[in-house]
């Protein structure tokens, strides 16, 4: 008899899993894929219900070889790949390619790589779910109708190379409408007037505390311009005051839910600094099975794709007894957290968590490199939290009144930790959740104002996505799923459609000429109802409650006659070349400015004859502080935004925060300029032994709102009021 036959994706998981089967299993990777629409060919079959055609994916052959014959010589066979729509799509690809009957219980999944997990489910196999792979059929279709209909109009119309997808269309919507809404901004001033007060009637220092004006004679306070503030300032500084209300209150605060994809994306990109991709690569590692030393190779966290914030009883269980011991029964809930479900998540699913609490991350340090521990750390931190008693806090709110104004105070202490002895949520407008703590007050009694203060403002237009923030719309609109995020923000990036600037996306033109061209001709595509509808669709196929053939079917057909119409009436879009003074050092022309992957780069008019091409440096007005070149704005290959001398490669000088002109008051030294979303924009010394910093000038956090369009921006709008005028 032959052994038992364990198919997987990857040699690390196949290697963990060896280890909790024994002698009488065989485990083998697929290495991912093996079978897949074709990349030079449009591989759908419109005309007899969108049939795939699929073929073997270039480098599998020896692969597939390998795995034809370990199934000949297997007494039996399971596929183990991941418990999704992707995963159940492998396994039917497998099935396909190695003569394996479909309807047989040879499917296994489990949501951790762990002995007893593995264990069960070799003890419960079940045929492969249709209606799963049916859903991902779906989307591979739609995508591939949209991809490769779509993209050969943009050639023709704008410029080849182009590409257009389904949802990353929508996601480069989202960004571009951010933009407008940011160049529409106008900042409009308003004042704020605080007042320090002192319980003491000597006016001690150290019991000071600040209180903010809240009303002034009854009214709420809306001060708008300078002569105001400093008018109530005036009338105010003199005014003796006292304690009019004092509010008492215990508030709690709940853990957050354990991390699903999306909230782990955000949260790693907020602590960590990591990208999405990022990310899941080192989450995959964790997942597969790391050797940690005598326990040897095992699966560190459970799955990694998943919308779901269950959790199992046995991790529950664990959970309660690990934070008893470690910090107290006052730690431990009367009852275990039930997280709810967003809508539509798989519901068999867990959250992903660690697969035992007992592996503390400071006792995995010698086994993990510094990219997993720090993220196995905020994976095992957010679920010990998650099982943990709510925060509480004593909070104190003061009202102060006199001459016809009222401040108002507010203040808290933590009373107990709670889950946040582990963990606390990060936040994008990084507020702190403890405020600081105000003197004991009671009504009545009268306090020493020390000064009055007026302080300038100005509305903030709304902030450009981060990644986090941009994972987190996605999830709250509906558009794609847990697995697609890390594909949806890398497409639009390679495709040269957005930049990274300061950590945030900023749409090229060639990106709002895209947006604008499929808000005309293809609203659909780029709506983001429409495509929310559609995961919704798609899930219903997964629930065997619709075929998947009708779904593409539906969307097909406008689709189909949207096309048709555009490749009518769409008028070529030219972006034309910029002239510039920079002359070719190899001909003598004049270079001009062309777009390519990343943006705009300097080429030389005379190709094909003179093929000089050098990248577009855009000055700052900064010197270079180790050889007094002009600093310039640059791109990496993945087009995210630094700064260098111009002087490259004689000076290599780098910064990823962008420098400002004023040099460091404490040692002299380059200032750059950071903004981080809820904080006031600072001025930050270079040199992070002196690490001066101080908040930047209002004036600059709005300087990106007068920014006039580009050339290539308004003469791409200007082709398009073209096309419409001529429709009319």
């Amino acid at each position: 008899m032959g052994k038992k036959l364990v198919i997987v994706e990857s040699p690390a998981k196949a290697k963990t899993i060896s280890k909790f089967l024994g002698r009488g299993f065989a485990v083998k990777a697929s290495m991912g894929h093996v079978r897949d629409l074709p990349r030079s060919q449009f591989g759908v079959d419109i005309d007899h219900g969108f049939t795939p055609k699929y073929i073997t994916v270039r480098g599998q052959g020896k692969t597939l070889q390998e795995l034809r014959k370990a199934v000949k010589d297997a007494e039996r066979v399971y596929l183990a790949t991941d418990p999704d729509r992707e995963g159940e799509a492998i396994s039917w690809h497998l099935a396909e390619v190695l003569g394996l009957d479909i309807n047989s219980p040879n499917r296994i999944e489990f949501n951790e790589i762990t002995k007893a997990a593995v264990q069960s489910a070799i003890k419960n196999p079940r045929p492969i779910d249709t209606n799963l792979v049916d859903a991902q059929q779906a989307r591979r279709v739609l995508d591939r109708l949209v991809g490769y209909k779509l993209s050969p109009l943009l050639w023709s119309k704008v410029k080849r190379g182009l590409s257009a997808g389904r949802v990353q269309s929508v996601a480069l919507r989202i960004i571009c409408d951010r933009e407008q809404e940011i160049e529409a901004f106008r900042p409009e001033e308003y004042w704020t007037i605080t007042a320090v007060f002192s319980p003491s009637a000597t006016g001690k220092a150290k019991e000071s505390f600040e209180a903010k004006l809240h009303r002034i004679d009854g009214d709420k306070v809306e001060v708008k311009d300078e002569a105001t503030a400093r008018s109530i300032v005036a009338r105010l500084s003199h005014a003796q005051f006292a304690v009019t209300a004092v509010s008492r209150k215990e508030r709690r605060r709940n853990p957050a839910p354990p991390f699903t994809t999306s909230t782990l994306q955000q949260e790693a990109s907020r602590r960590l600094g990591f990208t999405a991709r990022r990310t899941m690569t080192v989450a995959q590692q964790l997942y597969e099975g790391l050797d940690i030393g005598p326990e040897g190779t095992v699966g560190l966290i459970t799955y990694l794709r998943t919308d779901a914030t269950r959790v199992s009883e046995e991790a529950q269980a664990e959970a309660r007894r690990f934070i008893e011991e470690q910090y107290g029964r006052d730690f431990v809930p009367a009852k275990p957290y039930q997280y709810k479900n967003k809508e539509g998540a798989q519901g068999a699913h867990e959250a992903i968590r660690p697969t035992s609490v007992l592996r503390k991350p400071d006792d995995l340090k010698p086994y993990l490199n510094r990219d997993q521990l720090r993220l196995y750390r905020l994976i095992w931190e957010r679920f010990v939290a998650s099982q943990m008693a709510p925060a509480v806090f004593d909070t104190l709110t003061v009202d102060i009144e006199g001459g016809g104004g009222v401040f108002r105070a507010t203040g808290s202490t933590v009373k107990f930790p709670g889950f946040m002895a582990v963990y606390t949520e990060a936040r994008d407008d990084e507020a702190s959740e403890a405020e600081e703590a105000l003197p004991p007050l009671e009504e009545g009694q009268r306090l020493k104002c020390l000064r009055v203060d007026p302080h300038q403002h100005f509305t903030q237009p709304p902030p450009r996505y981060s990644e986090a923030m941009l994972v987190k719309t996605l999830e709250e609109l509906g558009i794609g799923r847990p697995s697609t995020y890390v594909q949806i923000i890398d497409t639009i990036q390679r495709r040269g459609y957005v930049t990274v600037k300061e950590k945030r996306f900023v749409p090229t033109e060639l990106g709002k000429i895209i947006v604008d061209l499929l808000k005309e001709y293809f609203p659909d595509i780029v709506d983001v109802e429409f495509t929310a509808n559609m995961e919704e669709k798609l899930d219903r196929i997964e629930e065997g409650a619709v075929g998947w053939r009708q779904v593409v079917g539906e969307f097909y057909a406008p689709f189909e006659r949207a096309l048709e119409n555009a490749l009518k009436e769409i008028e070529e879009v030219t972006i034309e070349d910029e002239p510039t003074d920079e002359v070719c050092e190899v001909c003598g022309r004049n270079m001009v400015i062309k777009w390519g992957r990343y943006g705009k780069f300097l080429a030389c008019p005379g190709f094909p004859e003179c093929k000089n091409t050098k990248p577009l440096l855009s000055e700052i007005g900064v010197a270079c502080p180790d050889c007094g070149k002009p600093l310039v704005e640059r791109r990496s290959r993945r087009g995210k935004v630094f700064y260098g001398c111009s002087g490259y490669p004689e000076c290599s000088f780098t910064s990823w925060q962008r420098p400002v002109a004023q040099r460091c008051p404490r040692c002299g030294g380059l200032m750059t300029r950071v903004e981080r979303r809820g904080k006031e924009p600072e001025h930050v010394c270079l040199d992070k032994e002196c690490g001066y910093r101080e908040t930047a000038p209002e004036a600059a956090a709005g300087e990106r709102s007068g920014e006039e369009m580009p050339n290539g921006r308004a003469k791409a709008e200007a082709g398009l009021a073209a096309v419409k005028a001529e429709k009319r």
